[in-house]
């Protein structure tokens, strides 16, 4: 069975005038249907850049310069840009770190 979302060795880097930050370097999960995966870590260590990363959403200088992101055995990172907006909101979103502007606490 395929998992629902597998991230393979995922790197990104940020290329800058006093050079190349790499802030995420080398992550792998997978997840099937039904799992939960909390992310933690200390301010800075890339959790947000991760994810933008995975939903292709890296501002520049930013570039995801490796790895795969499979959902739904699709890899996002290599798919056309009007097809990943496709999944963007659809079929796979995040909450960003002030979950009380992106959830409504009534619910």
């Amino acid at each position: 069975m395929t998992p629902l979302l597998e991230v393979k060795d995922l790197r990104t880097q940020f290329f800058t005038e006093d050079g190349i930050v790499s802030a995420v370097s080398g992550i792998s999960f997978s997840l099937e249907e039904g799992e939960t995966l909390g992310v933690v870590g200390e301010s800075g260590c890339g959790k947000s850049v991760s994810v933008l990363s995975m939903m292709r959403l890296i501002p520049p200088p930013g570039r995801i310069v490796d790895g795969q992101v499979l959902f739904q055995g699709q890899d996002l990172l290599k798919i056309k840009d009007k097809e990943i907006r496709e999944v963007r909101g659809n079929k796979i979103a995040m909450v960003f770190q002030d979950p009380m502007t992106s959830l409504n606490p009534y619910m």
